[in-house]
């Protein structure tokens, strides 16, 4: 990587740690919100389901804005926004008032994604490696934001919690901001095709709605779809995981020096963390190995390993902790894989709107996942519940499989990426 790529990619690796230590740590105050004032698990989960759906509701309008604004100055606004809505909670005298934090959260949450996506895919020449350390510096965030938050919450009030998280936003704002980088000089490298970024944008709906119809290629609608289905895959596994866990007898709590500890939201940060290191495996291979090939195989592992999990928790501890960290690895190995996708299937020029289309189907639809998780266990078993997350990646691996036949057919053909 060039020095160009190095301080786009550190950038973006910022912003995305920020967002995943936010996003995860919420669930771990749900505990402390419903002690501390006079609402109902019904009512905070609609609360905090909202602020999650703002972030989907607003990838598209975020996409817009990253093809007219500079991305950097739309991640800066991101960092500060999640900051200040933190403040908001962290005095918040009230549920009106907590709720009105956490919603300020998820409208301002919405702007990382489209804008950092559509940075690294046109800032960088080594995409591939950049989207991989991106999602490497995500999982950072995914795993120690609730570790942390937990260890904290066993010595210090939820209030004080949530204002310490405003010190790594505002260090991360301020170290960015002194970053400087071309948002533009990766897709200059690869040419006509991809130089076209005028980052002018729609102006008007019908502009909007032309914009959108050319983006919508067959190619472009199955990545699309993919996206959906990651997104469900995502959500219904991850939703309930630690409650699943939790009612493990391998994992019952452990008391330690006056305090109860509980091994499995340990044993989920740790498969959490090694995510991480899937990102950065995922990013790697998409630039070494034919993209195609690389979605159909990743989406087929994933429905193999969603199927052995829950014979996974009756075999042992070892058996278990292998299973899930295979879990953890392919499950966040796929996501630059799918972000490599997002950025071959589209032009350059719409890449902005292209990350919000699909990070509105990933974290918007894909919440479906969240409701339908928990109405299978609700009614029925984990293991029903695996089934249909493994069928998701089974669909998922189908789509790329096609993709890869079409991919095939243009090489001969020469027709572009886009068609």
């Amino acid at each position: 990587m060039d020095r160009n790529d190095r301080a786009v990619t550190a950038f973006a690796m910022l912003g995305h740690a920020m967002f995943h230590t936010y996003e995860l740590v919420i669930p771990i105050f749900v505990v402390s919100w419903l002690e501390a004032f006079s609402t109902t698990v019904a009512f905070l989960g609609v609360v905090v389901g909202a602020s999650y759906a703002l972030i989907g509701v607003g990838a598209l309008p975020s996409g817009l804005l990253a093809d007219r604004v500079s991305s950097k100055r739309l991640i800066l606004v991101c960092l500060l926004g999640m900051g200040g809505a933190f403040a908001v909670v962290s005095i918040a005298p009230t549920v009106a008032v907590l709720t009105v934090g956490l919603l300020l959260w998820g409208a301002a949450a919405s702007l990382y994604h489209p804008a950092g996506l559509a940075l690294l895919s046109r800032g960088t020449k080594e995409r591939g490696t950049a989207f991989a350390y991106h999602g490497a510096a995500g999982n950072v965030g995914v795993a120690t934001g609730p570790l942390l938050a937990a260890i904290l919450l066993a010595f210090v009030d939820w209030r004080t919690v949530a204002a310490l998280l405003l010190v790594p936003v505002l260090l991360a704002a301020a170290v960015g901001a002194r970053l400087e980088f071309d948002e533009t000089a990766g897709a200059t490298a690869r040419g006509t095709t991809d130089a076209a970024t005028d980052r002018q944008g729609p102006r008007s709906l019908a502009a909007f709605l032309t914009d959108s119809r050319r983006l919508f290629t067959v190619g472009f609608g199955l990545v699309f779809a993919i996206g959906i289905l990651y997104g469900l895959y995502y959500r219904a596994t991850f939703t309930f995981l630690p409650d699943i866990l939790a009612a493990l007898p391998l994992f019952d709590p452990v008391a330690l020096a006056g305090r109860s500890f509980e091994p499995s939201r340990y044993v989920y940060s740790g498969l959490l963390l090694v995510g991480g290191i899937g990102q950065y495996v995922g990013g790697k291979l998409v630039d070494r190995a034919r993209l195609e090939t690389v979605l159909l195989g990743g989406y087929a592992a994933l429905a193999v390993v969603a199927l052995a999990f829950v014979p996974s928790t009756n075999a042992g501890l070892a058996p278990l902790l292998i299973v899930a960290g295979i879990l953890g690895f392919l499950t966040f190995m796929i996501a630059p894989i799918n972000q490599e996708a997002i950025s071959t299937y589209t032009p350059a020029d719409a890449r902005g709107l292209s990350f919000g289309y699909t990070y509105a189907a990933i974290f918007g639809v894909g919440a479906v996942g969240s409701s339908l998780a928990g109405l299978i266990l609700t009614r029925s078993t984990p293991t029903v519940l695996f089934v249909v997350v493994a069928a998701c990646a089974v669909i998922a691996a189908l789509v790329g499989g096609t993709l890869r036949y079409r991919s095939g057919r243009r090489a001969g053909d020469g027709v572009t990426a886009g068609d």
